[in-house]
Formats: C-alpha cells, sequence, structure tokens
C-alpha cells in the first residue's frame, strides 16, 4: 500500500539572531553637496537679473521712442511758428512801407513840383532819385550859367537845401554842345504840428470871511 502525507511538512523558522559583540550596521545616508546648492542660487539670480535688464532696457526704449515722437511734433510746431513769424515779418514791412508811402505821398508831389517849376529854360532833366540822403537829379543844360540859376531858384525854395552840385561834363554831338550836370540836395524835414492841450486855470481859492 502507498500512503500519502497530506499534512504540511514542518518548516522551520530561521531568526536572525544579533551576536552579542558585534557592531551594529546602519544605512549611511547622504548629504546634499553645497556646491550645487550655491550653483543653482546663482543661476537663479542671473535669471532674475537678466529680467530686470530686460525690464529696464524695455523702458528705456519706449522712453526713446516716445522722445522721438514728441521731438517731431516740436520741431513740425517749430517749423510751423517760424514760417507764421516770417509771414508776420513781412506783413509788417508791407503795411509798414504803405504808411510811409501814404505819408510821404503829398510831400512828393511838392518835390516834383518844386523841381519842374524852378527849372529855366533850355534846362531839361533826364534823370531824377530821392532816398534817406536826400534828392539827387541829373539833367542837360547850355551853359554853366544856367545850371547855377538852376541851383539858386531849388535854394530860394521852400523845400530844398544844401544844393550841391555834383559834376559837369561838357558833351558835344554833332555840332551841338551842351553840359550834363549832377545835382544832390536835401531835403527840408516837414514839421509835425503837435497842438498841446491848453492848460486848464485853476480855481481860485475862495478866502474866508472873518
Amino acid at each position: 500500500m502507498i500512503r500519502i502525507n497530506l499534512l504540511k511538512p514542518e518548516t522551520k523558522e530561521i531568526r536572525e539572531t544579533a551576536i552579542p559583540g558585534a557592531p551594529e550596521f546602519k544605512p549611511e545616508k547622504k548629504a546634499p553637496k553645497i556646491g550645487n546648492l550655491i550653483f543653482l542660487l546663482l543661476i537663479l539670480a542671473l535669471i532674475a537679473f537678466f529680467w530686470f535688464q530686460k525690464r529696464a532696457m524695455d523702458n528705456e526704449n519706449r522712453l526713446l521712442e516716445n522722445a522721438r515722437v514728441e521731438k517731431q511734433q516740436l520741431a513740425y510746431v517749430t517749423a510751423k511758428l517760424e514760417e507764421l513769424n516770417q509771414q508776420k515779418a513781412s506783413l509788417e514791412q508791407k503795411i509798414n512801407l504803405i504808411n510811409s508811402l501814404k505819408a510821404e505821398q503829398d510831400r512828393a508831389v511838392r518835390i516834383m513840383d518844386a523841381v519842374s517849376r524852378n527849372l529855366p529854360e533850355w534846362v531839361w532833366l533826364t534823370e531824377a532819385g530821392y532816398d534817406a540822403r536826400g534828392l539827387q537829379i541829373k539833367g542837360k543844360a547850355l551853359s554853366n550859367n544856367l545850371i547855377a540859376d538852376y541851383i539858386s531858384n531849388l535854394e530860394a525854395s521852400d523845400i530844398f537845401m544844401k544844393v550841391n552840385l555834383s559834376s559837369s561834363t561838357l558833351r558835344k554831338v554833332q555840332k551841338n554842345e551842351f553840359l550834363e550836370f549832377a545835382l544832390n540836395m536835401s531835403i527840408e524835414k516837414a514839421e509835425e504840428e503837435t497842438a498841446a492841450p491848453p492848460a486848464q486855470a485853476k480855481p481860485a481859492a475862495k478866502k474866508g470871511g472873518a
């Protein structure tokens, strides 16, 4: 007969027992390396530095662009102001010239009338000019005596003074001879009548009766 044992075989429990007097073994814990930590902090510091630098550069670029736009606007305004000032100066010059011509209009008529009215016979004028220095005229005459008479007539008028003979040249055309002369003279300035307001008489002080 064959017998089969269905019971669990006996197992022997093996327990580790500490050997008295042997050193106790513990697993070693690795400490973090300080160099790696410093390197990480340095990287973070560099990242923060570049980030702040980028923000500062962006801000500076924005301010620079704003300043450039404002400069262009100011340049346009300055050019317009300069143009307006030039137009204003031109208008003021024209207005002053018109006022001056109006003021001298009557006087110019008097000057031309005196020049032509005092002209002797056989004396004729070829050119006349007027500026701040006075009146300059050029003409032709048949003799020096006629030129002297013309100078005397001009000096006797109430508008010319210091009539001077600048030049007198003898010219000959075919068989005819004549003198070319030039005169310059000062013009008497018109006196401006300024009417002063009449002084008001002060009222006499009343005497009090005793």
